[in-house]
C-alpha cells in the first residue's frame, strides 16, 4: 500500500511521542494526538476499515466498564473527568497501523537513546544537585520519581532484549545499560527494582535458562548502591511496606461493598477515610499502590476480569510472536514490558500513570504491527 503524507506524519509523530514522553508529558501527548489525527485521516483518505490486534477488544471492554463505573460513582463528574485517560488506548490501533519492522526499529532506538539521556540527567541530579534523599530523589525532567523510574524500567527491558535477541546494534545497548541500571537504582524506587528483576529474569529464561544464573549480578548492583532501601523490601516493620499491606485490606473492603462497579474512577482518594484501617500509616493515599486491587476497588470485579483477560490474551499472543523470526526482538521487548508492569504493579498503580501507560501500550503493540505489515507485503 502506497505511503501518503498522513502516514508519514503519523509515523514521525508516534516515534516522537514515544521518545519525548521521557522528558515532557505535554510534548508527548501533543505528538500522540497528532499521530491519532494522522491515523484517522489515513483511514478516511484510504477508505480503510478499523483494524486492531485482538488485545484491543478486552481493553475496549475494560474502558466500557470503566464508564459504567463512573456513571454509578457518588461523584460522577469527578469520575468521568478521570476517564479521559482511556483515550490512550487508541495508541494500540494507531501503532498497529503505522508501524512496520523498520519503523519499529527506529522507535525502539529512539526510546533507548533518549532513555539513556534521561538516565544521565538522573545521575547528575543525584551526584551534583543532591537529589539523594527519600524526600528528593532523581526524577529526570518529569514530575515524579515514580514515573521516572517506571520509564527507566521499560528502557532497561528494551536494552536487555536488544542485547539478547538482536543480531545487530547490540553495542549501543551494552554501552547505555550501566547508566540505566545506576539511574534506576538511585531513584530508590523498590517497585521499579522488582519490575526490572522480573523483566531481566524473563528475558534470560527466554534466551537460555542457564543465563538465569546472571540475575544475582543485577541484584548485587542495586544492593551495592542502596543497600538499606533494598533490604527494606523484606522488612515487615518498614512504614511504607506496612501501609501497602493496609491499602490492600482497605481495597478489599471497597470491593466487598461495591463488587460490580467499584467506588468509581478517581474516587479512592475521596473515600479513603471511610475505609482506612487502624494499621494504616498515612492518613490519605491517592491510590492503593496495587494495580489489580486498584482496578477492582475503583471499577469493580467485571472491569478487573476484562483487564485480566487483556493480560492473558496479550501474553499468549506475544508468546506466539516470539517464535516468528521477524517479530522475535519486538516480542521480547513487549514481554519484558509486561513482566515489569505486572511485578512493579503489585506495589504501585503504574497502569494509571499516563506517561508509563503511553510508552507501555506502544511497546506491547509493536510485534503485532510488524506481523501485520509482513502479512500485507
Amino acid at each position: 500500500m502506497k505511503t501518503n503524507r498522513f502516514e508519514q506524519a503519523g509515523v514521525v509523530a508516534l516515534i516522537g511521542a514515544a521518545g519525548a514522553i521521557q522528558f515532557s508529558i505535554a510534548i508527548g501527548q501533543i505528538l500522540a494526538a497528532v499521530a491519532c489525527v494522522c491515523w484517522l485521516s489515513l483511514l478516511i483518505s484510504n477508505r480503510e476499515g478499523f483494524r486492531a490486534p485482538r488485545i484491543f477488544w478486552p481493553l475496549a471492554a475494560y474502558a466500557a466498564l470503566t464508564l459504567v463505573s463512573a456513571a454509578f460513582s457518588s461523584q460522577p463528574l469527578t469520575s468521568f473527568v478521570d476517564c479521559k485517560q482511556l483515550v490512550l488506548f487508541l495508541l494500540v490501533p494507531v501503532t498497529y497501523r503505522l508501524m512496520n519492522e523498520s519503523r519499529a526499529q527506529t522507535l525502539v532506538n529512539t526510546v533507548l537513546s533518549l532513555g539513556a539521556v534521561s538516565a544521565v540527567v538522573g545521575i547528575i541530579q543525584y551526584g551534583i544537585l543532591h537529589y539523594n534523599t527519600l524526600g528528593q530523589r532523581p526524577q529526570g525532567t518529569l514530575s515524579h520519581y515514580m514515573t521516572y523510574s517506571g520509564l527507566l524500567m521499560l528502557v532497561i527491558g528494551i536494552a536487555l532484549a536488544r542485547i539478547l535477541f538482536s543480531r545487530r546494534e547490540r553495542t549501543w545497548a551494552m554501552l547505555v545499560m550501566p547508566a540505566l541500571l545506576v539511574a534506576i537504582s538511585l531513584t530508590q524506587s523498590r517497585n521499579a527494582w522488582m519490575g526490572v528483576m522480573a523483566a531481566v529474569a524473563l528475558l534470560l529464561v527466554l534466551k537460555d535458562f542457564r543465563l538465569l544464573a546472571a540475575l544475582p549480578l543485577v541484584a548485587a548492583i542495586f544492593f551495592g548502591i542502596a543497600p538499606t532501601r533494598f533490604m527494606s523490601i523484606f522488612d515487615r516493620n518498614n512504614p511504607t511496606s506496612r501501609d501497602r499491606v493496609a491499602m490492600i485490606e482497605e481495597g478489599g473492603h471497597m470491593i466487598r461493598d461495591h463488587p460490580l462497579v467499584g467506588v468509581g474512577p478517581n474516587m479512592v482518594q475521596q473515600r479513603y477515610s471511610e475505609y482506612r484501617v487502624p494499621t494504616a500509616v498515612e492518613s490519605m493515599n491517592l491510590h492503593l499502590h496495587n494495580v489489580p486491587v486498584q482496578i477492582a476497588a475503583e471499577r469493580g470485579l467485571p472491569a478487573l476480569a476484562a483487564w485480566l483477560a487483556f493480560v492473558v490474551i496479550l501474553c499468549v499472543d506475544l508468546a506466539r510472536s516470539l517464535r516468528v523470526p521477524g517479530e522475535r526482538l519486538f516480542a521480547a521487548v513487549a514481554l519484558a514490558s509486561v513482566a515489569a508492569m505486572l511485578a512493579a504493579g503489585l506495589f504501585e498503580y503504574n497502569f494509571g500513570d499516563s506517561e508509563f501507560l503511553m510508552t507501555w501500550l506502544v511497546l506491547i503493540t509493536l510485534p503485532f504491527a510488524v506481523g501485520r505489515s509482513k502479512s500485507e507485503v
